[in-house]
């Protein structure tokens, strides 16, 4: 794992009307180039007429370089590669948020690259991951909130299975989410004539389950798979009452004279 920090960045370009943060580099009398911290590559120009509302003397009194700016994408030329910006268009709570949301951003940068240092994944293979993830989920915290919710299966084809549980187990320290969800499906046959009955009571064994402070959904997919969703406040006792309903469905359908078989579902 190369010293220097991990940050993902995006491709491309930003967005016209997106509120973007960024890094002054350089500030001319006519304006300030602002590096941008989320996009690869990218620089932007805030003019001297966008950095403050009324008539500015003296730029530097407003920007300097290195100072972190949030900012309102103007237009965008990509052919020419230009970005046009403006300081003054963002408002307070608008700052505010995007500031905050760069520094839970941050903290997953570190979260992916301690999950990377435990299982041997390095730096460039990590940037690799993180750009994926990045598409999928629009950030790199939003991908860990989604894990805490959802489980490590909502990202194991894109991270691989170990590296994606290493994840899950810092999504799940760090992200304290109201609810989690564990699901999968169930397929489930019977062959008597009145099969479909048969199989309602096998599924109807998890209605005890509903008084243990716990949401579960029962969702026909399409024969023959019943989808069940789980929800509750713990993702330990989501994934525990998870095996009790697959072996309870399991042995009432076998029971019955049918066959039953659950398979995990990834998100």
């Amino acid at each position: 794992m190369s010293e220097e920090r991990l940050v993902i960045r995006r491709s491309g370009f930003p967005s016209k009307g997106e509120i973007v943060i960024g890094t002054v580099t350089r500030v001319m009398d006519f304006g300030a180039f602002v590096s941008l911290d989320e996009y690869e590559g990218r620089e932007g120009l805030v003019h001297i007429s966008e950095v403050a509302p009324g008539w500015i003397k003296d730029i530097r009194d407003h920007v300097k370089k290195g100072q972190k700016v949030v900012c309102k994408v103007l237009d965008v030329n990509p052919k020419r590669g230009h970005i046009d910006l403006s300081i003054k268009d963002v408002n307070e709570r608008q700052r505010r948020e995007k500031l905050q949301e760069w520094k839970s951003e941050q903290r997953a940068f570190k979260w992916l690259e301690i999950a990377g240092e435990k299982v041997g994944v390095d730096g460039k293979e990590l940037e690799k991951i993180g750009k994926k993830l990045l598409r999928k989920f629009d950030s790199i915290y939003a991908a860990f909130e989604e894990v805490a919710y959802e489980g490590y299966e909502v990202i194991a084809k894109i991270a691989g299975e170990e590296l994606a549980k290493e994840i899950a187990e810092l999504a799940r320290e760090h992200i304290k989410p109201s609810t989690v969800s564990v699901r999968g499906y169930f397929e489930l046959k019977s062959f008597a004539p009145d099969g479909i009955e048969r199989i309602k009571k096998a599924l109807s064994v998890v209605k005890k389950y509903h008084s243990d402070g716990a949401e579960i959904e029962v969702e026909y997919v399409g024969a023959p798979k019943y989808r069940i969703v789980i929800r509750t406040e713990d993702y330990k006792a989501a994934e525990t009452l998870l095996k009790r309903v697959i072996d309870d469905v399991t042995k009432a359908m076998k029971k019955l004279g049918g066959e039953a078989n659950f398979v995990r579902e990834a998100i």
